[in-house]
């Protein structure tokens, strides 16, 4: 992974065209506030706004830059949905599935709201398509699309045969596509420091620069860094993959995973048009997943390749490039001008994972590569919780989480043979 500094963000197209560069003071001495939130990416930042929004005097820690982990280096795929429905039953009923579907729905909203209620510059464009590579996608796609309808689903949705598909993406590597136009794609750095504006604007306060070194829990918790420390009556821990020892009870929790990505040097409007004539997001449905869209200025941003090894590729091009010159071989002499990744946190059962902590402190974690609308309303529900509004938070903290046996040294390797399997099975 290419980086600027320790501190910074990573030498991404995001942080190359960000709307600017945060520069928030480092924590220094004593202060108190009514909630302290540990992390600066979406769930944080959510958090955060959703409780200053409220009128609660609220302080968030970030060890680095605001959105610098998976929030500031994903996709950037507006996605609707919080949690597979099936799972949801299985461990908590049809009931459950009512309120966690409608959360799918919601989170989206509370991102497209945020950008407009806050005039936040995110490049925000409409549409998304998952592509079907073989019979077995078909038949999902079309069941998806039947369940949607049948629970009155807000957005225009259509299923697009192999004749159709081509007039969304230039490529022969795709037999159906699943458009939905509730969904869609946006800049995730600039809506991160945009809602975190917003906030500051209200009257929270953000200190950068400003790792966790210790967590008191109890009726009076503290959050201490090496300079100084945050009084406060509730805390949110919002760290997600780069919480890391930060707190040890939830360490063993998830497992980190890398994910990277790639952008093209920008590409003429007419081969633009020729790859993806209608500029939607897109992702294809196999275990190991490939995801891509144009930027605002024209480049092809591919990602997938998520790497359950724990290892960082030697060369994040050359582990992207073969599977977008297999789809796009019109884009053999594009340049790479950037390519980055970063760590996403996988729960075993691939639910978002909330729980409390002493009493005042609460957490959510795990969202296994889904983040970027989950992570905004998991925002919402902590702000709830913290207000005394608990359905939601108490529901989805019922879900039993198992700790990791022998760490991410065991749970690693385990899960890389595991989708090594899921891999070929597909090849076969």
């Amino acid at each position: 992974m290419t980086s600027l500094a320790a501190s910074e963000h990573v030498s991404s197209y995001y942080a190359a065209t960000a709307n600017n560069t945060t520069r928030y003071p480092p924590l220094q001495g004593e202060h108190r506030a009514d909630v302290v939130i540990v992390g600066g990416g979406f769930t944080g930042v959510s958090a955060m706004l959703h409780l200053a929004e409220r009128g609660y005097d609220v302080a968030l820690l970030e060890a680095n830059r605001i959105a610098w982990g998976a929030s500031g280096r994903n996709g950037g795929q507006l996605i609707d949905g919080f949690v597979d429905s099936e799972r949801i039953e299985k461990r908590l009923g049809a009931d459950a599935v009512r309120i966690t579907d409608q959360m799918g729905i919601d989170s989206r909203q509370i991102v497209v709201d945020r950008i407009s209620k806050y005039s936040i510059d995110c490049d925000l464009k409409f549409g998304y398509v998952e592509l079907a590579l073989r019979d077995s996608d078909v038949r999902n796609l079309n069941s998806w699309l039947e369940a949607k309808q049948r629970a009155n689903y807000p957005h225009e949705m259509k299923l697009l045969n192999r004749d159709e598909i081509r007039s969304v993406v230039g490529s022969d590597s795709y037999i159906a596509g699943l458009v939905n136009m509730g969904n869609g794609h946006l800049h995730p750095i600039n809506l991160c420091t945009g809602e975190a504006a917003a906030a500051v604007s209200l009257g929270a306060t953000i200190f950068e620069q400003s790792p966790v070194v210790k967590i008191h829990h109890g009726q009076k918790p503290r959050v201490e860094t090496t300079s100084g420390t945050v009084h406060a009556n509730k805390v949110l821990l919002a760290g997600n993959a780069y919480l890391g020892r930060t707190e040890p009870k939830l360490s063993r929790k998830v497992i980190p995973a890398g994910s990277y990505v790639m952008a093209t040097e920008p590409l003429s409007p007419e081969l633009q048009r020729e790859l993806l004539p209608t500029d939607m997001a897109f992702i294809d449905l196999r275990a190991a997943l490939d995801y891509f869209r144009l930027s605002a200025d024209g480049r092809m941003l591919w990602g997938g390749m998520c790497n359950y090894s724990g290892r960082v590729p030697r060369s994040i091009e050359a582990s992207l490039r073969p599977g977008m010159l297999k789809v796009f071989p019109q884009l053999d002499k594009a340049r790479a001008d950037y390519t980055w990744g970063g760590n996403i946190a996988i729960s075993l059962n691939r639910i978002p994972q909330f729980g409390r902590i002493e009493g005042n402190t609460y957490y959510v974690q795990g969202y296994s590569g889904h983040g970027l609308a989950p992570t905004h309303m998991a925002g919402k529900v902590l702000a709830d919780i913290v207000a005394g509004e608990s359905e939601q938070f108490e529901l989805l903290s019922k879900v039993h989480h198992w700790g990791l046996p022998g760490g991410k040294w065991f749970a690693n390797p385990a899960l890389a043979t595991g989708m090594m399997y899921y891999r070929l099975k597909e090849l076969l």
